[in-house]
């Protein structure tokens, strides 16, 4: 009985080592690169991003095969409407959300893959150590998986890959922790 105690206790103890997903900001901002591939199409923006109350707005260059175009897009999850503006023309297309909001932090539905080094390794200031995860989203059955700095678990890269969309691929830089401007998720006038 007394080495089954000592077991078990091990056993706790061992399992409390597995690392866990960490725990990313809700709110910042970013410049984004995004990438799908199999459409031909690139994205560059500057976004800022919500995760609490579900919104995000991206003021973006398109490139769509050899087109070029410019948009500042709002997603308001929290409410189910979604705002297109295209900065050239300045026509505004107004829709209802029909996909799920999906977070570019660490899901809760991720798995630890393990840790890595970008940059030199071993020389001051040349690097960075990060977390990779991956895993299913619930909600949707989308795959994904990400990169998020250590320790504190700032998203540096998220694809994901679902039926509907095929697969994407974000990459963010130049992060900031918060929202510098609040009415940031306010509506462009010409879309009301």
């Amino acid at each position: 009985m007394k080495y089954l105690v000592i077991l078990s206790a091990l056993a706790c103890v061992a399992y409390a080592q597995i690392p866990g997903p960490c725990q990313s900001p809700k709110q910042w901002e970013a410049r984004v690169l995004t990438l799908d591939r199999s459409k031909n199409f690139t994205q560059f923006g500057k976004v800022s991003y919500d995760e609490t109350q579900r919104r995000e707005r991206i003021i973006e260059e398109v490139e769509f095969g050899s087109d070029r175009d410019y948009f500042d897009t709002l997603f308001l999850h929290n409410v189910g409407k979604g705002y297109i503006l295209n900065l050239k023309t300045r026509k505004c297309n107004v829709t209802n959300l029909t996909e799920p909001f999906i977070p570019r932090g660490v899901p809760r539905e991720a798995e630890f893959e393990g840790e890595a080094t970008i940059g030199a390794a071993g020389v001051p200031g040349e690097f960075m150590v990060v977390e990779n995860f991956k895993g299913t989203f619930r909600s949707t059955g989308a795959k994904f998986f990400g990169v998020s700095t250590v320790p504190d678990c700032m998203p540096i890269e998220f694809g994901y890959y679902s039926e509907k969309t095929g697969f994407v691929q974000q990459t963010m830089f130049d992060v900031n922790i918060g929202i510098s401007d609040p009415n940031v998720f306010i509506p462009p006038k010409e879309c009301l």
